[in-house]
């Protein structure tokens, strides 16, 4: 799921800009991984979740960095600045902060975890726009079938894996996360031969590219 992302960003390369891709998700990611690595090393037993998704600040690190080197104007290297400085560095920051001198033992776990299970949710919900595409245009296109298809893996595997080890903040929001990407599967198989809306297709073609948000 970190790796989704690659061609996309081999194309920015490739043309030297971002183009009207969004930064947003990425530093999101981010923040979502760096939460999770914190968890993963904060809880006991939990080492997985730790490097797994400290592998996710790598990547997700490298996608940031690429959205500074190669923003079009100034204004959008700004923003993308402006956002990771609120959500990566600042909330990051007193996140870690205010659980490591306010909480300790299983209430700073418990804290941590609500944190990470709350944002895994919101993210597991970006992709509800890409449904509603699929189902407005009566296409997939805009729904590539191997993404869905690890997003509902991802998320399965996930909650099975929180099952087995007993941890309600990787179950909830990663059961959450299977849900959606089974019914993302569903909708590919009631419309991958369907014939698209073409007025419908038109008007998304106009709208903002962005990429799904990726979640552990």
């Amino acid at each position: 799921m970190f790796l989704a992302p690659v061609r996309t960003f081999w194309r920015i390369i490739k043309h030297r800009s971002t183009e009207e891709f969004q930064s947003l998700p990425y530093i999101c990611t981010l923040l979502n991984s760096s939460l999770w690595t914190y968890y993963g090393i904060t809880r006991p037993g939990s080492y997985l979740v730790a490097t797994v998704n400290g592998f996710g600040i790598l990547v997700e690190a490298v996608y940031v960095t690429l959205f500074f080197i190669y923003a079009p104007t100034k204004a959008m290297r700004a923003e993308t600045a402006i956002i990771f400085g609120i959500l990566d560095v600042g909330f990051l920051g007193a996140a870690i902060a205010a659980t490591r001198l306010a909480l300790e033992g299983e209430a700073r776990i418990d804290a941590i975890g609500v944190m990470c299970a709350g944002l895994n949710i919101i993210m597991y919900a970006s992709p509800l726009s890409a449904m509603k595409t699929v189902v407005t245009t009566k296409s997939v296109e805009f729904m590539p079938f191997m993404l869905s298809f690890f997003f509902f893996l991802n998320g399965g595997i996930w909650a099975f894996y929180a099952l087995l080890v007993r941890d309600i903040f990787l179950g909830v929001p990663n059961g959450t996360g299977f849900l959606l990407g089974t019914a993302q599967l569903v909708l590919y198989a009631i419309y991958s031969n369907a014939k698209p809306s073409k007025n419908a297709v038109n008007s998304m073609e106009e709208g903002t590219q962005h990429e799904p948000l990726i979640m552990s």
